[in-house]
């Protein structure tokens, strides 16, 4: 799997902030793509984020039980957006850090390339209800639908592999 990106060495912290426990989260998901017409479209999500801002992003989530990431990466872009998909390659990880309800968390996320196999876009089967909308979204117009620039670095990963596969 490639490297993480984005991953750094947080930045020495002051105050109050060096005291707060940290948190190790680790969630999977990636870049599900669609053939559509003569072009590609990727499936993403709106979800509101721990501030109670819309952001739209790659869907992801937390691995259950003992699901590889790979696992976790099928389910949970199918809970999230409704588009069942098979892996085609692994994309490699990001990490970063937040602070949230008194602690700081330090959040990995494994992603994945995955060919589109079946489905209907919908929220309706996401369990934690994360998901505020979503929407295909056609190659080209990716990057500026999307709010992180590590998830536009991982969607640039994916085009790049994509003429392997499509």
């Amino acid at each position: 799997m490639p490297p993480a990106m984005g991953s750094h060495n947080a930045p020495a912290m002051q105050g109050s902030n060096s005291q707060l426990p940290t948190v190790e989260e680790i969630s999977a998901g990636g870049v599900v793509v669609d053939q559509h017409g003569t072009g590609l479209r990727v499936a993403i999500i709106a979800r509101i984020n721990r501030g109670g801002r819309l952001e739209w992003c790659l869907p992801k989530g937390h691995p259950e039980g003992v699901e590889n990431y790979a696992e976790a990466a099928v389910r949970e872009i199918e809970e999230e957006t409704g588009i069942a998909g098979d892996i085609l390659a692994p994309l490699g990880s990001i990490d970063y850090w937040f602070t949230v309800s008194g602690h700081r968390v330090h959040k990995t996320v494994h992603h994945f390339l995955l060919r589109a196999t079946g489905g209907e876009l919908t929220i309706d089967n996401d369990p934690d209800h994360e998901a505020v909308d979503v929407a295909w979204v056609p190659l080209s117009e990716l990057a500026l639908k999307l709010s992180f620039p590590n998830e536009r670095r991982i969607t640039d990963l994916a085009q790049d592999l994509l003429p392997e596969y499509f």
